[in-house]
């Protein structure tokens, strides 16, 4: 069957303006969804009322009031009753004299999705037809003949346009239906709500995009659906777009903790007035944290920029203070030259350990999550943090999570809170010889994985509080190197993720560390490995890599060796491939030359990304980058691998 033209909908509208019956279509909650004008010119009703998304009770009000319906003793009561009457979605015809004399016929039949479809036919003339043949119909029988020919014709025409309601019906149910599947297969929230902010159309979505709310919000108002806090954040927003300007907003849903991106675009009606506003709700929380990393990684590129030739020239410096002051501390001086000389070189062995911390936060490290088991990972931090810790000051850890291996970088994370641990530590030294630091880990809505760290020292003054983020701010005057805490807000923007600190109300500092809660995936079970790799040392040891993953392995040196074992040796479930390898094939033309049932290829280098070669393999399937640690090359096969 050819697909309807995307104007169906105005050339469906156009036609039915055309035929001389009047139609309206009221949905499941009596709300209009489309009208012709005939239906607008028999009734003279004004624009309120013809409008998708009014109230078919307000109408018959306005009807009702109108003397439509003659004298009604009781108004309410006359459109309480035709209201329920409506409700039933029972089909019905009938026949009644308006109040201007006129007479017509109402038929409705329910649609198949619920509400109905009502036709109004002016029978004026055929009523008049009938009692001038009862009256007059042996004078007139000529004329009797007549108008029962022209009734006859007219009932013909009736039929054929009650034929085309029919058509428009079904092609009318059939664009609602595949429009609503469409909607409501979108992964983002679709709406529409009038001007008093009552949603009159939903893709039954916002639940998907944030938890905890109702699917079924027709009738409810924004507000009522959002709940307040939320709301709080889209108000203006919603008020601008009902002013006639789009507008587009970001905000974290308490509830959830999830990132809400919404959009609200004004509805322009016929007379130029907003009538509505469509919103388009999408949880952009994955997008947000990648961005806040990537963001992250720019700054750091900045950083690295500027500091690296003043950390050039500072360690030059510093190595000549360092020679200099060698070699006055063999010559025979005075003795109270002695304290002046070892001072000078411990403030020059303190610096070099700055550069060695700046070199840390501004180098090109990144965040390497790998499959990681959180409970090994804490109980080794308190293994290392257990000799930095005095007899009197305590650490306690408490792991609430449950969601057995996670996606981390371990040995950033293990920095970050040993590094927050020794703050503690010298937290509680500075209030006394004792002291209680409590790290706990939780989820967070399914999310986050929070690492929540206090201790019972003094707590962080007012300037910490404003400032302690920041590199090379420190309370501890000269003693501090100020790297501490910017160091671990570094790898929480890298990771995704944020610190906060504050202080406990009963006394303590606290510091909140969330991460993106990342589950691992599955491990891919162990298999016949084909390692195509010309360097011998290198296939030595990617070999004994793979090996202690429980894979079997066989090795080539070119891609015609890898192609005569892969004729010869059944079984073989990956393919691992270096880029440059023996003669003039590479690993891309060992990929290309692989039929459609082949093992999966996967691809390794020592290139930079910006070379060609580079380049054109990341075109073809996944790419490992060389030099790589076992951990590494697991995650990349668990996570490769597994592909489809």
């Amino acid at each position: 069957m050819p697909s309807l033209p995307k104007d169906n909908a105005a050339m469906t509208l156009a036609g039915l303006n055309l035929i001389q019956q009047a139609m309206s279509i009221y949905d499941t909650d009596l709300r209009l969804v489309l009208c012709n004008r005939p239906f607008r010119d028999m009734f003279n009703l004004p624009s309120e009322h013809v409008t998708p998304g009014a109230r078919f009770e307000d109408t018959i009000r306005f009807l009702v009031e109108r003397g439509e319906y003659g004298e009604v003793p009781d108004i309410e009561t006359s459109v309480a009753s035709r209201v329920a009457q409506a409700r039933t979605f029972a089909p019905h015809y009938m026949e009644r004299t308006r109040a201007n004399g006129r007479t017509i016929s109402v038929e409705g039949s329910p649609l198949p999705q619920g509400g109905w479809i009502t036709v109004y036919t002016d029978i004026t003339r055929v009523r008049q037809q009938e009692t001038l043949l009862r009256t007059r119909s042996e004078e007139l029988s000529d004329k009797v003949l007549s108008y029962a020919e022209e009734l006859s014709a007219t009932n013909r025409q009736l039929e054929a346009t009650i034929t085309a309601l029919e058509e428009a019906k079904h092609q009318l149910t059939e664009t609602e239906a595949r429009t609503r599947l469409t909607t409501e297969m979108m992964p983002a929230h679709i709406a529409h709500a009038g001007r008093d902010c009552v949603y009159d159309f939903s893709n039954r979505r916002l639940s998907l995009v944030m938890p905890r709310r109702p699917s079924d919000i027709l009738g409810l108002t924004v507000e009522q659906a959002l709940g307040p806090s939320a709301f709080a954040h889209v108000r203006p927003h919603l008020e601008s777009a009902l002013n006639g300007t789009p507008s587009v907003v970001e905000f974290t849903d308490e509830d959830s903790a999830r990132r809400i991106r919404g959009a609200f675009t004004p509805e322009t009606g016929a007379d130029g007035q907003v009538a509505g506003v469509y919103i388009l709700s999408m949880d952009v929380t994955e997008e947000t944290q990648a961005r806040a990393a990537l963001q992250q990684t720019r700054r750091r590129e900045i950083a690295a920029q500027i500091t690296s030739g003043l950390a050039h020239d500072f360690s030059n410096l510093l190595t000549i203070i360092l020679g200099s002051q060698s070699r006055l501390e063999r010559l025979d001086l005075p003795d109270d030259a002695r304290p002046l000389i070892k001072a000078t070189l411990s403030a020059a062995h303190r610096g070099g350990e700055l550069l060695n911390r700046i070199a840390d936060i501004t180098g090109a490290r990144e965040w390497t999550p790998a499959p990681a088991d959180l409970r090994a990972a804490l109980s080794d931090l308190e293994t290392l943090a257990a000799p930095a810790l005095p007899d009197g000051i305590t650490l306690e850890v408490f792991d609430c999570m449950t969601h057995g291996a996670l996606m981390l970088d371990t040995g950033m994370l293990q920095d970050s809170l040993l590094n927050l641990i020794l703050n503690a530590r010298g937290a509680c030294l500075g209030a006394g010889k004792s002291g209680k630091i409590t790290l706990t880990v939780s989820a967070v809505q399914d999310t986050w994985m929070e690492f929540l760290l206090i201790d019972s020292g003094p707590g962080f003054s007012q300037s910490a509080l404003d400032h302690a983020l920041e590199p090379f701010f420190t309370t501890k005057g000269g003693e501090g190197s100020g790297l501490g805490l910017a160091m671990v807000y570094d790898m929480a923007k890298l990771a995704g993720g944020r610190v906060r600190i504050g202080n406990v109300p009963t006394g303590g500092a606290e510091v909140s560390l969330r991460l993106p809660l990342r589950r691992a995936p599955a491990p891919a079970p162990p298999g016949m490995v084909l390692l195509v790799e010309d360097s011998p040392d290198l296939r030595e040891n990617i070999r004994a890599m793979l090996t202690s993953a429980g894979h079997s392995v066989i090795e080539a040196a070119s891609v015609e060796e890898a192609r005569a074992i892969l004729s010869e040796v059944p079984g073989i479930s990956l393919i691992l491939s270096d880029l440059k390898l023996e003669g003039e094939a590479t690993g891309i033309d060992l990929f290309d030359s692989l039929d459609a049932g082949a093992p999966t290829c996967l691809l390794m280098t020592s290139l930079p990304p910006e070379a060609p070669l580079h380049r054109t393999a990341l075109t073809r399937t996944a790419v490992l980058r060389k030099p790589f640690t076992a951990s590494h090359l697991a995650a990349f096969l668990t996570t490769e691998e597994a592909r489809p």
